[in-house]
């Protein structure tokens, strides 16, 4: 069984003086640094699309930032949410609810606000807005600072008689003063021309996390406002990466390097690794993404005169859309068949056809197994 620390991270006596080895962390950040120059040179601010896409971004975050937690959303109430505050029109809207209203609000206000100073009743309200309807079974006391009348708060594992400890937070007695140091902290790092943005977003996640100044959705208000960090990293609240979806794919690491950086000293090497790696993760996800858009708008482009059927049309729109839909490895005439629901002729034929016009491409191999991507790929 693993015990409490001897001495958390919050104990020490230079506490919250972070340190890391530069020799380690600044290779990380320059890659970190590229990809992000990357994908804003792939989609400038001016982009026609970034209104679209900013809500699907701000969307994927909101739900996985939830279920990092274990919480799933209304996803359609949510974009409804979102896309009437953001003055976006949706063709079919959703019914919205009080807690698709706050989750919007909150977010919203996290990536716009940049250069309004950040208070401790802002934090105080965003955790209203996070819990709307505290609940009557386990009541959360929305808005306030937790108490600690059971004891120290802890992050727990295993059995009853056996716990393990995970995490053991600051009492309750010095949250006040510790979350006014952090709040101050965030605002002067602003212009602190020697803090690197991405390093500040990675310093801001770990220091609120560590605090953890509330009853509940402490990891979803560290997340919100990490990404109030990243957006002034880029000066501007439009950003086309999701790091909450990163996080929630390295949900697993991501628990245990929190744990291993809270149980260690104050050098915080391995958590800026682990952050900035996992920030890049999110932006070469974005980056496929919008190549893949770019690729989708160049082939319809070419074909846009060209003579094709519904089946046609939706077996490549599969192909261009990638991912795990996208029949990554080709697709053969039985997948076409089970996509369409067409006989196993028309199938053959159909796709045929699609060589014929230059839609898609045999790959190598041949006979009944042929498979066939998108034309220009099949080489790739």
């Amino acid at each position: 069984m693993i015990t409490p620390s001897d001495q958390w991270i919050w104990q020490k006596a230079q506490w919250p003086t972070f340190h890391w080895q530069s020799e380690i962390v600044l290779p990380v950040l320059r890659k970190t640094t590229l990809r992000q120059g990357e994908l804003l040179g792939l989609n400038p601010p001016g982009d026609p699309a970034h209104p679209a896409q900013a809500l699907d971004t701000l969307l994927t975050n909101i739900v996985n930032s939830s279920a990092i937690e274990g919480e799933r959303l209304n996803v359609q109430s949510l974009r409804s949410s979102l896309a009437r505050r953001m003055g976006l029109s949706e063709a079919s809207a959703y019914p919205v609810s009080q807690r698709s209203e706050g989750l919007a609000e909150l977010m919203l206000e996290a990536v716009t606000t940049l250069q309004t100073p950040l208070t401790p009743d802002t934090l105080l309200r965003w955790h209203t807005l996070l819990f709307p309807d505290p609940g009557l079974l386990h009541p959360i006391a929305a808005g306030q600072m937790r108490q600690d009348d059971d004891g120290p708060m802890q992050v727990v594992s295993g059995r009853i008689d056996q716990p393990r400890v995970h995490f053991e937070a600051p009492p309750a007695t010095s949250l006040e003063a510790e979350l006014t140091r952090f709040v101050d902290w965030f605002n002067a790092s602003l212009d602190d021309n020697a803090l690197d943005p991405l390093i500040r977003a990675g310093l801001c996640h770990l220091y609120l996390i560590t605090l953890h100044p509330f009853e509940d959705g402490n990891g979803r208000l560290t997340r919100a406002l990490t990404d109030r960090a990243l957006a002034q990293a880029e000066a501007q609240s439009i950003r086309l990466y999701a790091m909450s979806e990163a996080i929630m794919a390295r949900r697993s690491g991501y628990y245990t390097v929190l744990e291993s950086t809270q149980r260690d000293g104050l050098d915080i090497t391995q958590w800026l690794v682990w952050f900035l790696e996992t920030l890049e993760a999110a932006m070469s996800e974005a980056i496929a993404k919008i190549e893949r858009t770019l690729k989708r708008q160049r082939f319809w482009q070419r074909h846009a005169r060209t003579s094709l059927s519904d089946a046609q049309i939706k077996v490549l729109e599969r192909l261009l859309g990638g991912g795990e839909r996208g029949f990554e490895d080709g697709i053969s005439a039985s997948q076409y068949q089970k996509v369409t629901k067409v006989s196993k002729a028309t199938a053959t034929r159909h796709l045929q056809d699609l060589v014929a016009k230059d839609c898609l491409a045999p790959l190598p191999g041949g006979g009944r197994s042929t498979r066939y991507r998108v034309y220009g790929e099949e080489t790739r």
